[in-house]
C-alpha cells in the first residue's frame, strides 16, 4: 500500500488467492470483497453485495501470479511517468504503469521486463521509485 503525495489517494495491491491480482484505491470503511471476491470474480459463494468496490484493475495468471504494490510516480527524472502508478509481479518481473482519472483506468502499458523477482517498491524523498529484488540489490528506476 502506497499513499499518493499529491492526492493523498491510497493505492494498495492486492495478491489473489488462486487466479486474480487487483489494485484496489481504498476508501476508508471500503468493502473489496475479502475473503468472498478476487478481482472481479467470485472465489466463495456468497451472497451477493452491492456494496462491494470493485478493483479498478485487474489480472490472471496467465500475465503474472503476485502482484507487488508500488507508487504513484511522483519524481521528475522520468516526465512520462508522471502521475501514473507503477507496479510489478513478483513472478514474472515486469514493470507496468497506469494513468487512472474520473474513475477508470485511461492508460496502462509495460514499462519493463527483468529477470528478478520483484518484492517491493520504494519512494525516495525526491519521488524518485526504487525496486527492490531477491537479488539482493535496490534498483533506481531510469530510462533504458
Amino acid at each position: 500500500m502506497s499513499f499518493d503525495r499529491v492526492t493523498g489517494n491510497l493505492w494498495a495491491a492486492d495478491v489473489g488467492q488462486n487466479e486474480w491480482e487487483e489494485i484496489d484505491l481504498i476508501r476508508k470503511g471500503g468493502n473489496y470483497g475479502w475473503n468472498i471476491r478476487e478481482g472481479n470474480h467470485a472465489y466463495k459463494p456468497a451472497p451477493t453485495r452491492d456494496s462491494l468496490i470493485e478493483p479498478i484493475l485487474e489480472y490472471g495468471h496467465d500475465v503474472g501470479a503476485s502482484i507487488t504494490g508500488g507508487y504513484v510516480y511522483r519524481g521528475t527524472r522520468l516526465e512520462h511517468l508522471q502521475g501514473a502508478y507503477v507496479y510489478a509481479d513478483y513472478v514474472t518481473g515486469t514493470l507496468w504503469a497506469l494513468r487512472y482519472s474520473r474513475g477508470q483506468v485511461i492508460a496502462h502499458k509495460t514499462i519493463l521486463k527483468q529477470p528478478n523477482n520483484i518484492a517491493s517498491f520504494g519512494e525516495g524523498p525526491d519521488g524518485e521509485l526504487y525496486i527492490l529484488c531477491f537479488d539482493g540489490k535496490i534498483y533506481k528506476l531510469e530510462e533504458e
